[in-house]
């Protein structure tokens, strides 16, 4: 299999590559301690620059369920509309982009593999790396012609709070949190309860960046999966954040380093947080 990433450089040699469509998914997440809301779009930094040829997702809209609380992954036939909208095929190749460490991008990757879409990549580093390296953009929306998407299902991909309460207790699944040590210690939540999952295992999602907003060398990101004991070949490991945007990239990340059986939590801490009745360390 390819990368799941690609380098700036092989992004600029292909923007004329017929079969290749881009995606911009820039927006922002606030800590949880600032004033609400927390999750925001930025279609006005997509309309003021662009890569040529990009497409804009709004994180928060186009790619999830209308009122669900977790900003769960759209229904098939709405994602499949979506990508249909915005000119793709399921032949053809995907790069997204964000300016936010390449968490929504993962995001939306995640999203494209879930429903059946195996060739979706992340442009590595972003944004910011273009526009530092100088790369063309443009201002104006290209013109789309509807895609033919259709969504296929990967479930294995995907868990649910049901998944996670008949694991815990065995031997069989591995938790990661993928939030802020503050929100995995109950310091700072963005649900009614903070804390987090028993046995889940802190990996900021953070942790895994590098200066430059580049995923960190695989050696390093295998350095610190080694020193907090998390077994890549696990017979299931369940990653979370709070609404499974930054677990997208940290899935990522552990594919880079040739991890199996990953799957994101798509409700996350906003879903399990906010459920009186599920276990949390710690307690309350």
């Amino acid at each position: 299999m390819p990368s799941p990433l690609v380098s700036t450089a092989w992004l600029e040699d292909r923007l004329d590559d017929n079969d290749l469509r881009i995606i911009d998914i820039r927006g922002k997440v606030l800590p949880p301690t600032a004033p609400p809301p927390h999750y925001l779009s930025d279609r006005a930094a997509y309309e003021a620059a662009h890569i040529p040829g990009a497409v804009y997702v709004d994180w928060q809209v186009d790619i999830v369920e209308p009122g669900s609380p977790s900003n769960d992954i759209a229904a098939p036939g709405r994602f499949s509309d979506e990508m249909r909208r915005i000119g793709i095929g399921n032949g053809d190749r995907v790069v997204v982009y964000d300016d936010a460490a390449s968490m929504f991008a993962a995001r939306m990757r995640w999203c494209l593999l879930y429903y059946g879409h195996a060739d979706a990549r992340i442009l590595d580093g972003g944004w910011q790396k273009w526009t530092a390296e100088g790369r063309p953009t443009e201002d104006a929306a290209p013109a789309v012609r509807p895609g033919t998407f259709a969504a296929a299902r990967n479930s294995r991909l995907k868990a649910n709070a049901e998944d996670i309460l008949s694991g815990l207790g065995g031997e069989s699944i591995q938790l990661l949190d993928v939030r802020s040590p503050a929100e995995y210690a109950g310091e700072a939540s963005r649900a009614q309860y903070g804390g987090h999952i028993p046995t889940a295992i802190n990996l900021p999602a953070k942790n895994l960046v590098a200066g430059d907003l580049t995923l960190k060398p695989v050696p390093e990101l295998r350095a610190q999966c080694s020193e907090l004991g998390i077994d890549l070949h696990a017979e299931d490991t369940v990653i979370y954040c709070n609404s499974g945007v930054s677990a997208s990239l940290v899935l990522l990340a552990l594919e880079l380093v040739g991890a199996s059986n990953l799957r994101v939590y798509d409700g996350s801490w906003k879903e399990w947080g906010n459920d009186p009745a599920t276990p949390k360390v710690p307690a309350g």
